[in-house]
């Protein structure tokens, strides 16, 4: 406890006792009084001192417990900055010696490097010295030469290379030569040995298709069967199926006349189930058609099936497969589409097998070349063209596509089967006896000449019959009358007059025809 504070407290306790005892002096004034003032004074002056004293004592313990308190923490504290130095100073030392042994370590490297430096330099003047006499040698040499020779170095190298130069030229020349003609004659050679083993191997037919077919009967009386009373038999199988029946003096037969094979199978079939079925009258005969033909649209679907198999090729879209079929019903240049086709695929395949080339790819090209010349419906397009468009709509391989549409030069060619179905178009086309020019002229004009009736509003059908100098116009009742029949007759004919290049004359035959049909149950 602080001393001053003990004074104070002394100071005030005897104030008290003082007061105290002088109200005892003046109130009672008298000597008892004041003795036991006094006495009762000196009591609480001691009470004072010892409970003061006994303050100070303990003020003294708290302080010295504070001071010993503070104390520990301030050599706790210690304590701990100094374990932290120390382990400062151990990592310190740790990396000191670290960077000590690198030290020695960069400094035995550098003193090998030295040595080894040292060892190079050694060798390098060894060097030096070894080429200084060899430099000295070769010179000697070289004015030894000259000396010889009567030339300077530099003029003998210069007559060398020259020399040298000279005589490289010329064999380059000569050998050149040698390989170009020996490139040609293996290259001529190869290429027909390619062609002829390709011909050689393809067994091709040769027929050419006409434009007539016979049907054969078993005797004359059918004939008037087939033409009917007053004819109408002859006339509903001619409207029907678009053919021309020529009926005359040849015995047991009949010919069937048109330049569309697909037309004349389906009359040749159609006649054949009348014959067989013995009811020849208008409405069945219409009926009997229309079931053939549905009967040739399957056969076509087998024709192209059998040939895709016959020859290998898969993976054929349904729609391709029909137009292959196709083709066994058209003819091109008097050449049947279909074998032409199949031959240009032979050969396609074989001589893509000889020149290490993809035989099946070639052989695809070459069976589709052509499928543009049977389209379902008339293009602007050539056959090329509109062949390759056809292939590509029906997701065939790029390089079949343009072989498809390069092989008339059509299209600029980017693979290397493209000329390859061109050459054997060129070659199954120019065979002898392959191909008759007249005849495609001819069914040209007979296709030109029913396209140019039905350009007609109200034309429902057009054949060009009895060898293209009868064309037969079946229009429709609804949207033609009989006063627009003479008059469609007579714009026709005058479009034709103007328009086409034929021999002797054109009849055109307008037929419009009203039926109405009914059914009792």
């Amino acid at each position: 406890m602080d001393p001053n504070a003990l004074t104070y407290i002394i100071g005030g306790v005897a104030l008290v006792a003082g007061i105290i005892a002088g109200k005892f002096i003046f109130a009672k004034n008298t000597q008892k009084q004041v003795d036991e003032a006094d006495q009762q004074a000196k009591k609480l002056l001691a009470d004072a001192q010892t409970q003061a004293e006994t303050i100070k004592q303990q003020r003294q313990l708290e302080a010295k417990e504070k001071f010993l308190q503070l104390k520990a923490e301030h050599e706790k504290e210690v304590n701990e900055r100094n374990r932290k130095l120390s382990e400062v100073e151990n990592r310190a030392r740790q990396k000191e010696q670290a960077v000590n042994q690198k030290t020695d370590q960069l400094d035995k490297q550098v003193r090998e490097n030295e040595a080894i430096k040292d060892n190079l330099n050694r060798q390098i003047e060894v060097v030096n010295l070894k080429r200084t006499e060899l430099e000295k040698h070769q010179e000697e040499h070289i004015r030894r030469l000259e000396k010889i020779a009567g030339l300077t170095a530099d003029e003998a190298k210069k007559q060398l290379v020259e020399s040298l130069k000279h005589e490289a030229t010329t064999q380059a020349l000569a050998i050149q030569q040698e390989i170009i003609d020996d490139a040609k004659q293996k290259a001529n050679k190869e290429a027909r040995k390619i062609i002829i083993q390709s011909i050689q191997r393809t067994a091709a037919e040769q027929a050419i298709e006409n434009s007539i077919t016979v049907f054969n009967l078993e005797s004359d009386e059918i004939k008037g069967q087939i033409i009917g009373r007053e004819g109408r038999n002859i006339r509903a199988i001619e409207a029907a199926t678009g053919v021309d029946l020529i009926v005359d003096d040849t015995p047991e037969a009949i010919i069937l006349s048109s330049f569309d094979p697909l037309r004349r199978e389906i009359a040749r079939l159609s006649l054949q189930r009348l014959v067989t079925d013995g009811r020849i009258h208008p409405a069945r005969i219409e009926e009997i058609v229309e079931k053939t033909r549905k009967q040739i649209e399957e056969q076509v679907m087998e024709i192209g099936e059998r040939t895709v198999i016959e020859l290998g090729i898969h993976g054929l879209h349904k729609e391709l497969i029909r137009v292959v079929g196709k083709m066994r019903f058209r003819s091109s240049y008097g050449q049947n589409l279909l074998m032409h086709s199949r031959e240009v695929a032979n050969l396609c395949g074989i001589m893509a097998a000889e020149l290490g080339l993809n035989p099946k790819l070639a052989k695809r090209a070459g069976l589709l070349h052509d499928i543009g010349k049977v389209p379902d419906e008339e293009s602007e397009l050539s056959h090329a063209l509109l062949g390759a468009k056809l292939a590509e709509k029906y997701g065939e391989n790029p390089a079949v596509v343009n072989a498809i549409g390069a092989h008339h030069d059509e299209m600029e060619m980017q693979y290397v089967i493209s000329p390859i179905v061109q050459a054997c178009d060129a070659i199954s086309g120019a065979r002898p006896g392959a191909r008759r020019e007249i005849m495609q002229q001819y069914l040209q004009r007979i296709k030109d000449l029913e396209n140019l009736a039905l350009a007609y509003n109200g034309v429902e059908k057009a054949y060009a019959i009895q060898a293209g100098r009868e064309l037969r116009v079946i229009v429709e009742a609804e949207k033609v009358t009989d006063s627009d029949s003479d008059k469609l007759s007579f714009e026709i004919a005058q479009k034709i007059q103007t328009e086409m290049t034929f021999p002797g004359q054109i009849k055109v035959t307008v037929i419009r025809e009203k039926r109405s049909v009914n059914v009792a149950r």
